[in-house]
C-alpha cells in the first residue's frame, strides 16, 4: 500500500531496546479531508528518513500492522493497529507548466486557417 502527503514532523531515533529501534514520521495526507498519520520505521529502515524534511510532499510504502493483547490482571483483550513504512520517495513537487503559469483563455486569439494560395500546393497532393 502506499499514502501520500505533506511530511509535519520527522522525529528522532528511539532506541527501545538493544536490538530494537524505531523513527515516526507524521504525514498529513493530501485529500479532500485531510488525515495526519503518524509512520512507523524500524531497525535499518530509520535510516531512510534521513534525506528528508519538514514540508517535502512524499509517497511513503506502507505494510498496516495489527496485534492483539490480553490485560493479565483483567483478562480484557485490546487490539492495536499501527502503520509501518518500508519505502519513502519525494514527490516533484515542481512538475513543470502548471495553469498557473498558462495566459487566460480570453486572451488568446482564435484560430484563423492558413490563406489558400500556391505555397500550400504540395500539401493538397496529399493522399488524406
Amino acid at each position: 500500500m502506499e499514502i501520500q502527503g505533506k511530511i509535519k514532523l520527522i522525529k528522532e531515533v528511539q532506541e527501545i531496546s538493544a536490538t530494537f529501534k524505531k523513527r515516526e514520521l507524521i504525514l498529513t495526507t493530501d485529500e479532500q479531508y485531510p488525515q495526519t498519520l503518524s509512520v512507523e520505521f524500524i531497525q535499518d529502515k530509520t535510516d531512510l528518513l534521513n534525506n528528508f524534511e519538514v514540508n517535502q510532499s512524499v509517497k511513503v510504502g506502507i505494510n498496516l500492522r495489527g496485534r492483539e493483547w490480553e490485560n493479565p490482571e483483567t483478562k480484557e483483550l485490546k487490539y492495536f493497529n499501527s502503520i509501518q513504512g518500508w519505502r519513502i520517495d519525494l514527490i516533484d513537487s515542481n512538475p513543470g507548466v502548471s495553469n498557473e503559469d498558462l495566459p487566460p483563455l480570453d486572451s488568446l486569439s482564435p484560430f484563423e486557417p492558413a490563406d489558400d494560395n500556391d505555397d500550400n500546393q504540395e500539401l493538397d497532393d496529399l493522399p488524406f
